[in-house]
C-alpha cells in the first residue's frame, strides 16, 4: 500500500492520468490525497471530477477555492470569469450527481501526523481547532442553508480570526484562511490579494508557514494552492502546487518514503 499526496490539477486531466499510471496507482491497495482545485482554467474539469469520484474511498480530497468557484457558478449565484473553463461541467447530464459530490468533501482533512488542506492555516489555530472550524463550514456547505452560504461567501473580509466571529462573516474567514491564505501578519490578519513568491510579502506579513509560534506545528501541512512557491519542502511543510495549469509539473510525493514524481504539464 502507497499514499501519493499530489498537487492542484485545476481541470489537467492527461497529466492526472500519466500521473495515475506513472505511480501505477491501485485504488484497491493504494490511496490518493488530493490538496484542492480539481477543476477550472485547465481543459477538462469533467473527467478529472468524475476520474476523482470514481475512486471512491481511495481518494481523500480537500475543497480548493477554484471547487467552491463552481459550486457558486453552478449555483447561479457568481458571475462566470473570462478565464474559466467550466461549460463541460455545468453541461454535463451527471452535473448534479458531480456536484454534490464535490459539495461534500471537506475542507480540512487529519490524516495521522499529516494535515491535508487547500492553503494554509492561520498561527493561532491549533490542528484540532482548524478541525472544527472546517466542520463547520462543511456542515454549511451540505445543509440547508447552502446556498445561502454560498450566496454570502465571496469577500476578504474579515481579514482576521476572532473567536467571537459569527454568521457568514464566521465561516467567509474560516473558507478564505483554509482555501486562499498566502501571507499573514504574526496576529493572523490576511492579506489575500498578495500572489508572489514568499520573497514578496507585503509589508508587515510573513507566509503562512513562517509565522513564529504557528499552533499548526505539531503536524506537516500538505497543502497547494501557491504556484508561485511550487514544490517546496522544510519541516512540517510539504506544499504540492507545481503550477501544472500554467505549464509547469503536476507533483505528487509518495508519503512512505518522500519519492516525488512529476509530469510536465
Amino acid at each position: 500500500m502507497a499514499t501519493y499526496a499530489i498537487g492542484d490539477i485545476q481541470g489537467c486531466y492527461a497529466p492526472l492520468a500519466q500521473m495515475l499510471e506513472r505511480v501505477r496507482f491501485d485504488p484497491a491497495a493504494d490511496r490518493l490525497w488530493v490538496v484542492g482545485d480539481l477543476v477550472n482554467r485547465g481543459p477538462d474539469s469533467l473527467r478529472v471530477l468524475r476520474t476523482l469520484r470514481e475512486l471512491g474511498s481511495a481518494a481523500t480530497i480537500v475543497l480548493g477555492n477554484h471547487d467552491l468557484y463552481l459550486l457558486m457558478v453552478a449555483a447561479g449565484l457568481k458571475r462566470r470569469l473570462g478565464d474559466d473553463t467550466l461549460f463541460q461541467v455545468l453541461e454535463a447530464p451527471d452535473r448534479d450527481e458531480l456536484l454534490d459530490w464535490l459539495a461534500r468533501r471537506p475542507l480540512l482533512q487529519v490524516e495521522g501526523e499529516h494535515v491535508l488542506v487547500h492553503a494554509g492555516l492561520l498561527p493561532q489555530w491549533s490542528v484540532a481547532h482548524a478541525q472544527l472550524l472546517a466542520d463547520e463550514v462543511g456542515a454549511a456547505l451540505a445543509g440547508a442553508q447552502a446556498r445561502e452560504f454560498l450566496r454570502n461567501l465571496a469577500g476578504d473580509r474579515p481579514a482576521r480570526w476572532k473567536e467571537g466571529l459569527k454568521g457568514w462573516g464566521r465561516l467567509r474567514v474560516i473558507v478564505n484562511a483554509l482555501t486562499r491564505l498566502r501571507f499573514c501578519s504574526a496576529d493572523g490578519r490576511m492579506d489575500l490579494s498578495a500572489k508572489g513568491a514568499p520573497d514578496k510579502a507585503p509589508p508587515g506579513t510573513l507566509p503562512w508557514f513562517r509565522v513564529p509560534g504557528r499552533l499548526s506545528r505539531t503536524h506537516t501541512v500538505v497543502c497547494g494552492h501557491w504556484s508561485a512557491l511550487g514544490f517546496y519542502r522544510e519541516p512540517g511543510l510539504i506544499a504540492l502546487d507545481s503550477g501544472c495549469v500554467w505549464g509547469g509539473k503536476l507533483t505528487a510525493l509518495r508519503i512512505e518514503d518522500d519519492a516525488v514524481f512529476q509530469v510536465q504539464a
